[in-house]
């Protein structure tokens, strides 16, 4: 038995050190869950963009906990049912070194996590968010700590159905499992968040455009009659830029009166009322639109700088 042991050392090491990463991207994406459902549903109008929710995070986590929870306790079954048969020895170096490995590294991520919870609290969070989170660093830490310091530390082995280490295993999955539902039941789905890439689109365009005309203003001292001047004078616009990229037509153009205009597409989705970002890069009231074709009147600022602007060229006589 002790040859065949040592025989398979190499195999057991592999099985710790992948249960390791795996552990790693699954504890950190369980929280990152947490947290992205503590920010959507407590929000700071004074939280900076790292204390804001963050669908991008959410999606990653998500991703993470799908391929990594799988292999964490695919690894995890087979380490214990080895343990149980009495290929891998209890008293094993592989088994001592690496477990000890495991507790000193997710100790040290854990840690970090702690400090970084601490520190945005210190940096102004709620008090209701930060003991949350707090809470969540503190119970997932707990959970791989006692886990792993409870299997290191026990006698008998071989042959032993331990029930301590089938609470741990089970709980723990179904903890898992659930807070990735959660994370499902709060992230859009990949067709909302390609309406939303696609009516960003639209709003970088308006910007460059509403810079645009500013610039055409305050050189000429008057609306331009249509967008094509602004492609033909010393704009950097493009005639891509005067059009929706998925469906090719052109925004229209309104003249409202002397300084007042309107951009008008075809939004897919509203962003009224998106206060947490929702995935809004251009996010600001002056783009605030309804779902639908929607005109957004805008007025020239006579204080605009010319920064679209080209050089005007110089002849040399």
């Amino acid at each position: 038995m002790e040859q065949e042991q040592k025989n398979n050392a190499a195999k057991f090491a592999f099985f710790y050190m992948l249960s390791l990463a795996a552990l790693i991207f699954m504890a950190l994406s369980s929280g990152i869950i947490v947290f992205q459902i503590i920010n959507k549903n407590i929000i700071d109008v004074l939280e900076t963009f790292r204390g804001r929710y963050e669908s991008g995070a959410l999606k990653f986590a998500i991703s993470a906990i799908i391929i990594s929870a799988p292999i964490y306790y695919c690894l995890v079954a087979q380490i214990n049912k080895n343990l149980f048969k009495g290929f891998l020895g209890k008293d094993s170096g592989v088994r001592k070194w690496l477990t000890y490995l495991i507790l000193f590294i997710s100790s040290l991520v854990m840690t970090g996590w702690l400090i970084a919870t601490i520190y945005s609290f210190l940096d102004g969070e709620l008090t209701t968010k930060f003991i949350l989170k707090a809470l969540t660093a503190i119970i997932i830490s707990a959970i791989i700590f006692t886990y792993y310091f409870y299997d290191i530390k026990r006698e008998n082995v071989v042959g032993v159905k331990d029930n301590i280490i089938r609470i741990y295993f089970y709980g723990s999955l179904v903890l898992v499992i659930a807070i990735l539902i959660s994370a499902f039941v709060f992230v859009e789905s990949p067709t909302q968040t390609r309406n939303i890439k696609h009516d960003n689109n639209i709003i970088e365009k308006f910007s460059k455009i509403d810079n645009a005309i500013n610039s055409h203003y305050n050189q000429k001292e008057k609306l331009p009659d249509n967008l094509d001047i602004l492609i033909s004078g010393l704009t950097y616009l493009r005639t891509e830029d005067l059009e929706d990229s998925v469906t090719k037509k052109k925004f229209d153009y309104k003249i409202v009166d002397e300084k007042t205009y309107e951009l008008c597409a075809t939004f897919l989705i509203s962003n009224k009322d998106k206060e947490d970002g929702y995935g809004y890069m251009y996010y600001d009231k002056t783009w605030e639109h309804d779902e639908g074709y929607q005109c957004l009147k805008q007025e020239t600022r006579a204080d605009n700088v010319n920064i679209n602007l080209r050089p005007e060229p110089i002849y040399i006589k």
